[in-house]
């Protein structure tokens, strides 16, 4: 007896908090949240190290858009030929052109802020010098002035290691 009372209480919390996440929206986004889990497929290390070694060089950078409930920064930005681990967690700013996903935090999918977590662009642009207060992750970021971008990959994978595990309302993504 004492077993069915206690897969009751589990379901019924489970169900409970399922029907209050339903409700309550998402966080400021119009109930749009990007779901949690693995980034995507596991290239192989060795593979994927080699593939940015051969990568182009230019004036530009690579980036990844990280998006996290709330904060502001966009992503992490690294140069080619380097590896994501010497990436910085960037802010935009948008004076000569507008980032990628700047779109209404409440739009419909594909059409909304932070609808493109995860997708790698070419950014062109250059860092600025100054650091930006995030106060939502309490963090101090170098500002990159945008001045344009092409979209490379919807769905790259991980970005520092295989183990990278995303969740929309931490950070869980750090530069190691």
């Amino acid at each position: 007896m004492r077993q069915f009372i206690k897969i009751s209480a589990v379901t019924l919390a489970a169900l409970s908090s399922f029907l209050i996440s339903s409700c309550a929206g998402g966080g400021g986004m119009g109930g749009y949240t990007p779901p949690a889990g693995k980034l995507g497929p596991d290239p192989d290390p060795t593979l994927r190290a080699a593939k940015i070694a051969a990568e182009p060089r230019g004036n530009f950078y690579y980036g990844r858009r990280y998006y996290v409930n709330k904060t502001r920064f966009w992503g992490y930005l690294r140069k080619p030929g380097q590896p994501w681990q010497s990436s910085k967690l960037s802010i935009l700013n948008e004076s000569s052109k507008l980032a990628p996903d700047r779109k209404p935090e409440n739009g419909p999918s594909g059409a909304h802020y932070g609808f493109d977590q995860n997708y790698e662009y070419r950014m062109n642009g250059s860092y600025t010098g100054r650091k930006v207060y995030d106060p939502n992750s309490n963090s101090f970021l170098p500002e990159f002035r945008l001045t344009g971008y092409t979209l490379l990959d919807k769905k790259p994978g991980w970005i520092f290691s295989q183990q990278d595990y995303y969740d929309p309302k931490s950070i869980t993504l750090r530069s190691r």
